[in-house]
């Protein structure tokens, strides 16, 4: 199967002006009205981050990019020859998602992927509320998210074979230190030069998702959506710093789904021809103190169960 990117992602809210406030004030997207609920855009498309009410705030869809209509036919029958059960998409979803045709799936840890064959949009230039010049999108999709994935060695096969991923690198993360359990995660890519379109964390998430990334063209870009961070109030959930594998210089901060948004720039391209697999044994070359965020949360769920 030949997944080109990530085109969007979709999210469920209680309280969907949250996301709004959010994605204009703070990540300096622009909001507007769609069939359904919001789309949140971040270039030329209609939409990369769609909200929809709901009954709880949560990462609800994937949504991977199909380039034409025969890879996408060929798609389903990958699909099929794997005896994946998949779902032709309402006329409603597709509307919200502003696609020509897609389905969706879960994978054997039970995250919703959707498959969308091209996508509509009036081509407007896009307007950040907060002067955002442009983010990094185009042909490397609209960034990353990290999902859970408990049955982790059955999830990341159906990625590689069944979805078609590779493997770029892994870690294995040891919450209790460095004789406590291991957690691994797998950083995987599609048919792009990000470094990772999708990363696995094997465990259970109760957000749906551990965080989004999104990519800005200066550090500058980055320096502005901290102190616009710092503003609102949002809370910040790792501090400023660079990461091994992907050399992304970012920072975290939380959203309205329960989950955090990466904001970073300069992380690097990949030619995978002469890419060789890696174990990472550190998150970051300097920065990204998780202690704030993750690690605070990590300790009062600890001190909960005690």
């Amino acid at each position: 199967m030949d997944i080109a990117a990530l085109a969007y992602s979709v999210i469920h809210s209680t309280e969907p002006d949250q996301w709004v406030r959010f994605g204009e004030d703070v990540a300096g997207f622009s909001a507007h009205q769609a069939p359904g609920g919001i789309a949140l855009r971040m270039d030329e498309r209609a939409g990369r981050l769609f909200i929809e009410k709901s009954g709880r705030d949560c990462y609800f869809a994937s949504g991977w990019e199909i380039r034409s209509e025969a890879q996408f036919a060929m798609a389903l029958e990958e699909l099929q020859r794997h005896g994946v059960e998949f779902h032709r998409a309402t006329a409603e979803e597709r509307a919200l998602r502003h696609v020509v045709d897609m389905v969706w799936f879960h994978d054997p840890s039970g995250n919703r992927h959707e498959l969308a064959c091209g996508y509509t949009s009036h081509f407007d230039r896009f307007v950040s509320p907060v002067g955002v010049q442009s983010f990094v999108t185009g042909n490397l999709g609209y960034g990353h998210m990290v999902l859970p994935a408990p049955k982790i060695v059955e999830t990341r096969a159906f990625m590689m074979d069944v979805l078609g991923f590779g493997v770029a690198d892994f870690m294995m993360h040891r919450p209790m230190g460095p004789d406590g359990p291991e957690q691994r995660i797998d950083f995987m890519h599609c048919a792009n030069g990000r470094h990772h379109s999708i990363a696995l964390f094997e465990g259970e998430v109760p957000s749906g998702c551990v965080h989004l990334m999104v990519e800005v063209p200066t550090m500058d870009e980055v320096g502005h959506a901290y102190d616009r961070m710092l503003a609102t109030d949002t809370r910040l959930m790792a501090t400023l710093g660079k990461h091994t594998n992907d050399r992304m210089t970012s920072f975290y901060m939380a959203t309205p789904g329960g989950f955090a948004l990466e904001y970073g720039f300069g992380g690097r391209t990949v030619d995978w021809d002469r890419h060789t697999v890696f174990e990472s044994t550190s998150v970051s070359l300097w920065g990204h103190d998780f202690s704030v965020g993750f690690g605070a949360d990590e300790k009062q769920q600890m001190a909960n169960a005690a």
